[in-house]
């Protein structure tokens, strides 16, 4: 079985966000997969398998299986069409824990179709305002994640959240967002989720699914681009249509494998 790891929501090595993605031969139970996740200790591992017109997608991080994942999404559509799997002008169809998800290329972007999360006026657990280290001027919520809005790029730069008391909370992710100070981007964010396995997601691409909206409706737009403000950084370009929020960006490939017969 051939295995990739692919950097997302960046055109350069070693920016945005690192995902494998492993082409399986087969199906494979669940606990072979979390071990290969694992193994591989990034915050996602795709696998893929031929279904019907398109793929079975799933995803997992070194802790738990996912119902929704952007970057590793945008890698496995990446490497599909890099590898000759799929024709350049054919559109991808995933098959998903969210449903029936899709993929096409358009002008050297990835474009992906998701569905949309609307985000509700909430209050954040007690404690997390102070494992995160915010003093919010929002803060919304859909299931058990938060989005919590903060003044200014310096405060949001400048986060370093206590991940152990973070992890004993109830609050499944924190994405923490700020309008942009520069003309190139519309808003930035950070995306925290020890609970889990992922202290701090270079580029989470599931969460704009959710920072769209938001960022939408404040700024009055339906076109905008994001960066994630993270050390290795990311842009992503989001467009808002009803209830269906499409993902734009770019990959590169950093290396391919292949995985030993083990019985």
């Amino acid at each position: 079985m051939q295995i990739y790891q692919i950097d997302a929501f960046t055109c350069e090595p070693f920016h945005g966000n690192p995902a494998a993605v492993c082409l399986l031969d087969g199906p494979r139970p669940e606990v072979w997969m979390l071990a290969l996740a694992q193994e591989m200790n990034l915050s996602e591992t795709a696998f893929l398998l031929p279904e019907g017109e398109g793929w079975r997608l799933r995803w997992f991080t070194p802790r738990v299986e996912v119902n929704l994942c952007g970057h590793a999404t945008l890698a496995s559509a990446h490497i599909l069409w890099e590898t000759g799997r799929v024709g350049p002008q054919e559109e991808i169809h995933f098959y998903t824990r969210s449903g029936l998800l899709s993929a096409r290329q358009n002008q050297g972007w990835i474009e992906l179709d998701f569905p949309a999360r609307f985000s509700e006026p909430a209050e954040l657990p007690g404690g997390a305002a102070q494992a995160l280290g915010v003093e919010p001027t929002a803060v919304r919520r859909w299931k058990e994640n938060y989005l919590v809005e903060v003044a200014s790029e310096a405060e949001l730069r400048a986060l370093r959240p206590d991940f152990a008391a973070l992890k004993g909370l109830p609050l499944r992710l924190a994405v923490v967002t700020c309008r942009s100070e520069t003309p190139e981007f519309d808003f930035l964010s950070r995306f925290f989720a020890p609970a889990i396995g992922i202290d701090e997601d270079p580029v989470n691409g599931a969460t704009h699914c959710a920072l769209g909206p938001y960022w939408g409706g404040k700024l009055g737009k339906t076109a905008l681009t994001a960066c994630q403000a993270s050390a290795r950084g990311g842009m992503l370009r989001v467009r808002l249509v009803g209830e269906r929020v499409v993902l734009a960006g770019q990959a590169v490939t950093v290396f391919r494998g292949e995985l030993l017969p083990f019985p």
